[in-house]
């Protein structure tokens, strides 16, 4: 393998673990040998195969997203991991966690080696696959090992995968080992909401269906039973600074994630973007908007994930409620951020911290996440001086559109880095000989354990 000096770049490297803003950026020479990182402060005259010049970019760990929905097996026509994992090195993502609502969903053991074979021969970048919880596959769920972890989804599925009777939670968060997380929507509430604005076409009922309260409700009763039963919980996408204070206390049980749509969007932006902005959980208010802002930057949520979760636009131009929720986002997550540092809300270690290290330390994900000698060389060279608008038809992803289509964004992704191997750049393009690979995951090594005085390992 070859031996790589990226020289002068300003790494962003990584601070406690813990706190989002404790990381630091300075001017350095990192080494990669053998896929792994060699050295973060190598001399310039190290010796190497292969020099990048890295002068006026800084260097970050490649980002972890640990929600996405890339639709194969079964719904190939609008996503696959093919597509899909292209679109990731795009967008400076190196992993990424996948959900089990496929068809067939993934709630066997067996179903999810099914879709890791499937990651080794088609995708780009490495790979993880949840395996999905039913009402009755306790058994199955307790099988699962290798796996990043369980998906409950309280609400908001379809078939076999929805749970939201008590007993069968409560026998998930008693009888299994694996990290659980969950989509947290209370379906009574959502429905009873349903039935009162049976009848209306207007997508902005959308976030008055799938309100606070559901969300509130789900999530305070999934929370509770992590605490119950010691079991470590991830909260997906939370909606609404609602439920920001079910997160804040020093639990070493619970962390949570924000998408980059309930950061930007709100009940505001129905008006200009319609259903492209139809999500589960809803778009909420501006209030929200902020709220969640401030929930990340004090850390009582750690990651941001995209739950990109894409259809077609024929698909999303139904009439509400017949069209579907989801939109597209992994190729453009990493920028969105990169644009809010230039601005000067965010810094690039918080930005790290959000998108490589925190969701790798959640999920146990050895080697991943952070500049570290040792540590698995999954890169992204970012140039903060790029600017470029977002467009429909430029999209690497199959359903070509975005939600940010016609947004101008300034800092973005120049070459992203697989095992030190340079997969995507603007300068060559995707190289398609690239393969991911499925990382080890190490329960004894996952959560971000915090206590009372805020120190954790």
């Amino acid at each position: 393998m070859t031996r790589t000096l990226f020289r002068h770049a300003e790494l962003v490297l990584p601070g406690d673990g813990i706190h989002a803003a404790s990381g630091d950026v300075r001017r350095q020479n990192l080494l990669v040998d053998a896929g792994k990182i060699l050295d973060v402060d190598a001399s310039d005259t190290a010796s190497c195969d292969e020099v990048v010049d890295a002068d006026g970019l800084h260097l970050l760990p490649g980002v972890v997203d640990d929600q996405v929905h890339f639709r194969e097996p079964g719904l190939t026509h609008k996503e696959d991991l093919t597509t899909a994992s292209a679109a990731c090195a795009v967008g400076g993502i190196t992993c990424y966690l996948e959900m089990p609502n496929t068809k067939p969903p993934a709630v066997t053991v067996e179903g999810v080696r099914a879709k890791e074979r499937l990651g080794a021969e088609k995708s780009s970048v490495h790979f993880g696959f949840y395996i999905g919880a039913t009402p009755d596959n306790v058994l199955e769920l307790q099988k699962a090992t290798g796996l990043p972890g369980i998906k409950i989804f309280i609400g908001s599925s379809t078939g076999n995968l929805l749970v939201d009777e008590q007993r069968a939670l409560e026998r998930i968060f008693a009888e299994t080992t694996l990290p659980i997380c969950a989509h947290c929507e209370d379906e009574s509430t959502v429905r009873a909401n349903a039935e009162r604005l049976a009848g209306t076409t207007d997508v902005a009922d959308h976030s008055r269906i799938r309100d606070e309260t559901a969300a509130m409700i789900a999530t305070r009763r999934a929370t509770d039973l992590a605490r119950q039963y010691r079991h470590r919980f991830h909260v997906l996408h939370v909606s609404n600074a609602a439920e920001v204070p079910l997160l804040a206390d020093p639990s070493p049980y619970l962390t949570a994630e924000v998408c980059p749509h309930h950061l930007f969007f709100n009940v505001d932006d129905y008006a200009r973007l319609g259903t492209r902005i139809q999500m589960n959980p809803s778009v909420k208010t501006a209030a929200d908007n902020e709220g969640l802002w401030r929930a990340l930057t004090e850390d009582h949520i750690q990651v941001i994930a995209t739950d990109h979760a894409p259809h077609t636009l024929e698909e999303k131009a139904a009439s509400y409620p017949n069209s579907p929720s989801g939109l597209p986002a992994v190729e453009n997550s990493l920028a969105l951020m990169l644009d809010q540092c230039v601005a000067g809300r965010v810094s690039l270690p918080q930005i790290a911290h959000w998108m490589s290290d925190a969701p790798a330390r959640v999920w146990g994900i050895v080697g991943k996440g952070r500049l570290e000698v040792g540590y698995d060389a999954d890169l992204v060279l970012v140039d903060l001086r790029q600017q470029r608008t977002i467009r429909d038809e430029q999209q690497w992803t199959k359903t070509k559109w975005s939600p940010w289509h016609g947004v101008t964004l300034t800092g973005w992704p120049v070459a992203t880095y697989v095992d030190g191997n340079r997969v995507w750049s603007t300068a060559d393009g995707l190289d398609r000989t690239i393969r991911g690979r499925k990382p080890t995951f190490d329960p004894a090594r996952g959560g971000f354990w915090r206590t009372a005085d805020g120190i954790g390992t």
